[in-house]
């Protein structure tokens, strides 16, 4: 089973990488596979540490594909790294283990540290169409187009039912990168 997460890393100078990141349990350990190359791989390489943010606000997701900054860091307690303010919980967690892959490979975490910040209210489904969607859009060179934008109609469906502020601010910043990268694409096709 995969997770949805906030992964938060720091790199050798303390800058800090938010990004939505899939993640599974193992034997107790969190396991991630990030794809070669990326930010979030080298900066746990150099660091040895991870923070996993568990978040039901679809704007950071959104806003970390859209370079739209929708959250606030704050200091983690044990390790050397920043978490979300207003997370419902975090994660901190240490390399402890990695399986190479060329293309991806698997880096296994101990939960060194875990706090349960609020409650988690329950499921909305325009949050899922959000998430979903922000898989989409973190993909679109992997994407046919037509896969993609009768996805994102279907999705559409669960927003207008069920959304409320931050989900409709979070669909409407990840429907503009869609937009953008196909109204791109076709102007290169063009040129």
């Amino acid at each position: 089973m995969i997770f949805e997460t906030i992964i938060s890393t720091v790199n050798s100078q303390g800058d800090v990488h938010v990004t939505p990141f899939g993640i599974q349990m193992q034997d107790g350990l969190v396991v991630i596979s990030p794809y070669k190359p990326s930010a979030t791989l080298d900066n746990i390489l150099v660091t040895q540490h991870a923070i996993v943010n568990l978040s039901d606000d679809v704007r950071v997701f959104a806003g970390a594909l859209t370079r739209r900054q929708a959250w606030t860091l704050t200091p983690a307690e044990k390790i050397a790294g920043y978490r979300l303010v207003g997370t419902l919980a975090h994660k901190e967690l240490k390399l402890v283990k990695i399986n190479e892959d060329a293309l991806r490979p698997q880096l296994f975490l101990e939960v060194i540290h875990e706090v349960q910040h609020q409650s988690f209210l329950g499921f909305n489904r325009a949050q899922a169409a959000v998430i979903e969607l922000a898989v989409l859009a973190s993909r679109l060179n992997m994407l046919a187009k037509d896969k993609v934008l009768s996805e994102m109609q279907y999705l559409q469906i669960a927003v207008d039912k069920t959304a409320g502020e931050r989900e409709l601010q979070a669909w409407g910043w990840l429907t503009e990168k869609i937009e953008n990268f196909y109204v791109q694409q076709a102007g290169e096709n063009f040129a």
